[in-house]
C-alpha cells in the first residue's frame, strides 16, 4: 500500500505540470481566440475544415488528453466535427516539429513514410468518424 501511494504521488508530480499547462493554454485560448476567428478558420466545408484541422494539428504536437480538451473547446466555439476530428488525429500522430529528431533516430525514409501514412489516415479516419457520428447520432 505504501509503495502504491508513493508511485501515485510520483506520477501526480510528473503529470501536474502538463495539467497546469493545459489549463493555462485553455485559458489563453478562451481569452484571445474569439468564436469569429474560429469560424473564419473553419468555414463549414468538409474538405477545407479537414485540411485546416490536419494542418493545425500537425504543427502543434502534444499528448492525446490535451487534444481532447482543445478539440472540445473548438467544438464549443463552432468548429466543425470534421475539422476537430482531423485536428485531434494529426495532433497526436503527425509531428512536423519533431521531424529533425525523428530523422536522427529512425532515419529519413521511415520518418517520411510514417508521416505520410499518418497524414493520409488522418483524413480517412476523420471523415469516416465524423460521417458515422452524423449518420448515427
Amino acid at each position: 500500500m505504501k509503495n502504491a501511494l508513493k508511485q501515485t504521488v510520483m506520477m501526480l508530480k510528473m503529470v501536474m505540470p502538463m495539467l497546469l499547462a493545459v489549463i493555462g493554454l485553455v485559458g489563453i485560448f478562451k481569452t484571445y481566440v474569439t468564436p469569429e476567428m474560429i469560424k473564419a478558420l473553419f468555414n463549414g466545408s468538409t474538405l477545407h475544415d479537414m485540411i485546416v484541422g490536419t494542418g493545425v494539428g500537425a504543427v502543434s504536437v502534444g499528448q492525446p488528453f490535451v487534444s481532447y480538451i482543445i478539440g472540445g473547446e473548438l467544438l464549443k466555439e463552432g468548429a466543425s466535427f470534421y475539422g476537430v476530428t482531423a485536428f485531434i488525429l494529426s495532433f497526436v500522430t503527425l509531428g512536423v516539429v519533431q521531424l529533425p529528431m525523428e530523422f536522427g533516430i529512425f532515419g529519413v525514409r521511415f520518418t517520411v513514410w510514417r508521416n505520410l501514412l499518418s497524414l493520409i489516415f488522418a483524413f480517412i479516419v476523420a471523415f469516416v468518424t465524423a460521417y458515422s457520428v452524423e449518420m448515427f447520432g
